[in-house]
């Protein structure tokens, strides 16, 4: 067996066999590797070009048309971001110029390019509420169902078409029951009452009732047949302070990320108030809450794992409820690293929004919000009062980036107003 050489390169220990040394100058392949990446790493950096896509363009249709267009990557070429995000540019647009991008929408269905299609159509849903029932026949058409909020202002010819098709297609089935859980009109309801009192037989094959399919588009259907509303329309965004364009002067009364005297039973951690918000403020007075502010207040450990319970006494203060069950597992709270940072400055938006702003959860835009859609991770997941056993009321959301730049997740907030019971539930991708 040959005898190893050491390798050649300083303050490395490891040892090569001479044929090794001979193709690599006597040095061992991981140097090697390590030697090539940084020539490569210095090409790049001494011949990257900046590139602004976006230079000498003031139309804003042609600036979305490029923030939309795919780019593809290419390390010698560092692109110029534009200064406002994708969500403030569409929220910037005329009526016109929301019509030029439906438009351009269809012209790109008419090449096939369907995902960008697509992402434009959920822009101006989600960010300005728009109408875009003309592009529903051609979603149809090609069979894109994936996305059921586009199809929430559906025309009755294609509600009763969608009704239709749910009993023959199997494999769009479940996005179809979505879908008619988006559109929630008197039909709908109706049907989906129809199928509560007798199933038909391809219930068979889903996981859930074909009722329960209503709580992505927000409502339930009731045990008399009505539909109950779950979230409030009238939505406002959480936002860091300089993020703001509003003038910041305090109105209401709104404080978030602050840390309680409770704590945790379970790990003896101090318990996080997500929200403490004047009940006066707009949206909460449909609430009818009997209190100045409403505090909803969780673990911010032992809830990723179970949903957390707090009991609202007589002057609104919560107290960890009695109906909380430990679930079987908890990570070790050594193990647990605990962000020594200040929580951000986060203020609530004097100016509402679309209440499907963050309702699609994989979109750019920023989730933290008072009322709107939830910006579901997972399924829609509305917990039960414990003590009516009626699905509570969506009150708000916090993206777990606000407690740390880089976690992920998002805590929503739900209460019952009759028992004065709020509760939290955690999901992550």
């Amino acid at each position: 067996m040959a005898e190893r050489i050491p390798c050649k390169t300083e303050d490395c220990s490891a040892i090569i066999l001479p044929s090794t040394a001979a193709k690599t100058g006597g040095i061992c392949m991981p140097c090697l590797q390590e030697q090539e990446r940084k020539k490569q790493q210095a090409y790049i950096e001494q011949h990257r070009k900046t590139v602004n896509l976006y230079d000498g363009l003031t139309d804003l249709v042609d600036i979305l048309k490029v923030m939309h267009a795919p780019r593809k990557y290419d390390p010698l070429i560092q692109y110029v971001p534009y200064p406002l995000s994708m969500e403030q540019m569409y929220i910037s647009l005329s009526d016109q110029e929301a019509d030029c991008m439906l438009k351009y929408a269809m012209e790109l269905f008419a090449v096939n390019n369907e995902s960008e299609a697509e992402d434009i159509l959920l822009s101006l849903v989600c960010y300005r509420e728009d109408n875009i029932s003309d592009a529903l026949r051609e979603l149809i058409q090609r069979g894109l169902f994936y996305n059921p909020l586009l199809f929430k202002d559906a025309s009755q010819d294609i509600r009763d078409q969608l009704l239709e098709r749910v009993k023959w297609d199997e494999d769009n089935r479940n996005h179809l029951l979505l879908i008619l859980g988006w559109i929630g009109d008197t039909v709908v309801i109706e049907q989906f009452r129809e199928w509560q009192m007798q199933p038909p037989k391809w219930a068979e094959q889903l996981f859930v009732t074909p009722e329960t399919y209503a709580l992505d588009g927000g409502w339930e259907l009731t045990q008399d047949g009505k539909r109950h509303d779950l979230i409030n329309h009238l939505c406002y965004a959480i936002r860091q302070a300089d993020q703001q364009n509003d003038d910041l002067k305090e109105v209401h009364h709104a404080r978030f990320l602050g840390i309680s005297f409770s704590t945790c039973p379970w790990c003896n951690r101090k318990l996080t108030k997500l929200m403490d918000v004047a009940t006066s403020h707009p949206s909460l007075q449909y609430l009818d809450l009997q209190m100045e502010n409403l505090q909803v207040i969780t673990c911010d450990l032992c809830g990723g794992f179970s949903t957390i319970y707090m009991e609202l006494d007589n002057h609104g203060v919560p107290v960890w409820s009695r109906y909380n069950q430990e679930p079987d597992y908890l990570p070790d709270i050594d193990d647990v690293n605990s962000s020594t940072e200040t929580p951000p400055n986060l203020v609530l938006s004097h100016k509402p929004q679309s209440p499907y702003y963050a309702a699609v959860w994989t979109m750019s835009q920023l989730d933290s919000q008072i009322g709107g859609h939830p910006s579901w991770v997972q399924d829609s997941e509305y917990p039960f009062c414990p003590c009516c056993e009626r699905r509570m009321r969506y009150i708000g959301q916090i993206d777990y980036a606000d407690f740390d730049e880089y976690a992920e997740g998002i805590f929503y907030m739900f209460i019952c107003p009759k028992d004065r019971i709020t509760a939290t539930v955690y999901q992550q991708s």
